[in-house]
């Protein structure tokens, strides 16, 4: 290869590649004008995202490949042409795999390091390939092979195996994902349908996206029965919780007793309750009044006891104990309970607020407040709150009093040595 045709290539190279950038960026504005347009989950907003992030490397490579075509039909060299177009062709790859990895995960350190991992293999076949060494690994590779059953399972093959089930796995999850915003989104579908068809539709595309993989590469399914066996001892064993947390995850979904914004407490009345936030595969997230969002397995909800304010009626009725001391007039006191019940606008005409009196306790009469809200979700301690302050301000301008607990002391006979004094006398 002569000095003057590297020259020329690298010229080539160089002229195709500020040419396709300044392409780029004329087409980049009115592609973002174009995004613009379609709401953040629409699947023609994520495909022409993905067009913007391969636009300049894809056009680079079809400009070096229309090059490289002229320079062989002019009996040109093209080896530097050669070597940029597996280059190019990698930064588009790289470009776009990162792409579908960040829409279909979340952002964590594990995401972060996956994507270093890729870009490191990518780049690696691209310095094998430009060394002319990835013949001969991808034959050294291949050579180490087992034999399972009437299928031969090499190195290779299962580099390509766990490489084309990643790649569709990303697929599936971002799918899956586009698939669960969509139907959040919508107004017309039964929160739990919603949820029943995204872990279905996920699942489904998982499962999916590994069975055409194992094929793609030429691995007999039927092998698999092979690990049949290990795999059922397996959940009998050692993820036999998971399975059950699994498998209650679409009970929950499919009988509709629990779904997203329903106000519940595990464990009885008394528990602490929250909003339930999604529902996934192993869990439930339930947000509580202090911002603690709980993880909840789905085999509890099963098997535990659930209190849900919002299954079928949302209201709900709150009880505010009250006691007056009995120099007070019961009734009096019921009547301005009635009262302080219009404290708060939450509170339901109907049903209509009750008052009653229970019982005669040892420090007072014991009175209980009845009152009825419909929307539990937005906290009940507040009500409470408000009902409080009103019947303490109006049991104060009555002259009604709270007992506070109070014990009288007789002491019959004192210990020898103690002398009892004087009984106290008011001076007139």
């Amino acid at each position: 290869m002569t000095r003057p045709a590297v020259l020329y290539e690298l010229g080539f190279v160089l002229l195709a590649g500020v040419g396709t950038w300044l392409l780029h960026r004329l087409f980049k504005t009115g592609l973002r004008e174009r995004c613009d347009r379609y709401p953040p989950d629409d699947l023609r907003r994520l495909a022409l995202r993905a067009v913007q992030r391969v636009m300049w490397p894809v056009m680079a490579l079809v400009a070096v490949l229309i090059g490289r075509a002229a320079f062989r039909t002019l009996a040109a060299p093209t080896g530097v042409l050669d070597a940029a177009v597996p280059l190019l062709l990698s930064l588009a790859t790289i470009r776009l795999v990162v792409y579908l990895l960040r829409k279909g995960f979340r952002a964590t350190p594990a995401l972060k390091a996956w994507e270093n991992i890729i870009v490191t293999g990518i780049w690696t076949m691209v310095a094998l390939h430009l060394v002319g060494w990835l013949p001969a690994v991808q034959q050294g590779l291949d050579d180490l092979a087992i034999n399972i059953g009437s299928s031969r399972v090499s190195v290779l093959s299962s580099i390509k195996l766990v490489a084309l089930i990643a790649l569709l796995l990303t697929l599936a999850f971002w799918i899956s994902g586009v698939i669960e915003r969509r139907m959040r989104a919508s107004a017309h579908m039964n929160p739990s349908l919603q949820v029943a068809f995204g872990k279905f539709s996920k699942f489904f595309l998982i499962a999916l996206a590994i069975f055409l993989a194992i094929d793609a590469v030429g691995i007999d399914l039927t092998t698999l029965t092979v690990f049949g066996g290990a795999l059922g001892v397996g959940i009998g064993f050692g993820l036999q919780r998971i399975t059950s947390n699994f498998i209650s995850g679409f009970i929950l979904v499919l009988d509709r007793s629990i779904k997203p914004g329903d106000v519940i407490s595990v464990g009885g009345n008394d528990a602490k309750f929250g909003w339930v936030q999604e529902l996934r595969a192993r869990y439930v997230v339930v947000r509580d009044r202090d911002g603690v969002e709980r993880l909840i397995p789905n085999e509890n909800l099963i098997t535990s006891e659930v209190v849900n304010w919002s299954y079928t009626d949302p209201n709900t009725r709150v009880r505010i104990p009250v006691q007056i001391s009995y120099d007070d007039d019961p009734e009096q006191a019921m009547a301005l309970l009635m009262e302080a019940a219009k404290a708060s606008p939450r509170i339901l005409a109907d049903p209509v607020p009750t008052a009653r009196m229970l019982e005669f306790a040892d420090s007072g009469i014991q009175l209980e407040l009845r009152i009825w809200i419909s929307d539990p979700e937005n906290g009940i301690g507040n009500v409470r709150t408000d009902v409080n302050l009103a019947i303490w301000r109006l049991f104060k301008a009555a002259g009604i009093t709270i007992p506070y607990p109070q014990r009288d002391l007789h002491v019959k006979t004192l210990p020898p040595g103690i002398v009892r004094g004087p009984a106290s006398t008011t001076d007139d």
